[in-house]
């Protein structure tokens, strides 16, 4: 019998969003950015959307993912720079 001894760092944790924290659903040690596909180490993870239950790389990419799905935001802040 062939085991593997995968260590939990080759594994991509499923997570359940929340506001403020998230749960572990299946462990692992990163999850994968929603916009650019990048892996981010759970102890990195700092930006989600938990209503679109999606992982962000950094904060630039949050903002910009809000933006893209917020059609209004994006005029709204459009509007105050004049």
């Amino acid at each position: 019998m062939i085991m593997s001894f995968l260590r939990n760092d080759e594994y991509e944790a499923k997570l359940y969003y929340k506001g403020n924290d998230y749960q572990i659903i299946t462990p692992g040690s990163y999850v994968i950015c929603a916009v650019t596909g990048k892996r981010i180490a759970l102890d990195d993870l700092r930006y989600w959307n938990f209503r679109r239950q999606e992982a962000y790389a950094n904060c630039q990419v949050s903002y910009e993912r809000e933006l893209e799905c917020n059609p209004n935001l994006r005029k709204l802040l459009e509007h105050n720079k004049d």
